[in-house]
């Protein structure tokens, strides 16, 4: 595992090839860590160089969030939005960072993101399609207010999203990640949506589903 000081605190699996490597950016869920999603980069193919950033706020007594998630009197939840656009952009330096840094092939990103990463990788992906290559979105959903102003406007047809969610996830409700698919449909983004059996996480088959998604996209 190596590590540079770039924006991001991160770990790193190097690719395997000698010339410039497509490149896979984790990131985690709220209160976790880089060392979460990295459990997936055994299970990855070796031409690609992973990269699982760290999110830069501290959470007590443990983990790291992108943005807070808050609460009102009615318990209801809202998130800082002006946290999101912070990490937002802050994620697309570290994009760059990382392209320059570790000899990445800057036309073969993909961002893997879980939760607040996968909602994150939704605001990149949407606001700065000519980064980004491919999206996988676990257990997320699309947040519209975080994304760059006009982003309509951007081309897309270079960029394709797989998604998926738990059926009975207690902490994002299905019927926002529902609403995805029909989102990205009418703004002419190759996608597709799956959903499984599981609360707020990933089980084996829906890894095996992005895995060959991701191989057969590639």
């Amino acid at each position: 595992m190596i590590t540079k000081d770039l924006s991001l605190t991160h770990i790193v699996r190097p690719s395997n090839l000698i010339e410039k490597a497509p490149v896979i950016i984790l990131l985690h869920g709220y209160g976790s860590d880089e060392h979460d999603l990295f459990s997936f980069a055994a299970e990855l193919p070796e031409k690609y160089l992973i990269v699982s950033a760290k999110a830069p706020m501290k959470m007590m007594p443990y983990g790291n969030a992108w943005y807070e998630i808050n609460f009102n009197a009615g318990g209801d939840k809202f998130t800082d939005d002006e946290q999101a656009i912070e990490s937002r952009d802050l994620i697309v330096k570290f994009i760059d960072e990382v392209v320059e840094n570790y000899y990445a092939d800057e036309n073969e990103v993909t961002l893997l993101g879980f939760s607040q990463g996968a909602i994150l990788s939704y605001a990149v992906a949407l606001s700065f399609p000519e980064k980004i290559k491919r999206v996988i979105a676990l257990s997320g959903y699309i947040h519209e207010s975080i994304f760059k102003e006009d982003y309509e406007k951007n081309d897309f047809s270079d960029l394709k999203i797989y998604a998926s969610h738990g059926s009975v996830d207690q902490v994002i409700p299905v019927e926002w990640a529902r609403k995805n698919k029909p989102f990205l449909d009418n703004l002419g983004i190759e996608n597709s949506y799956s959903e499984f059996p599981v609360g707020h996480g990933v089980n084996p088959q829906n890894f095996m589903e992005f895995k060959n998604w991701l191989e057969k996209n590639s």
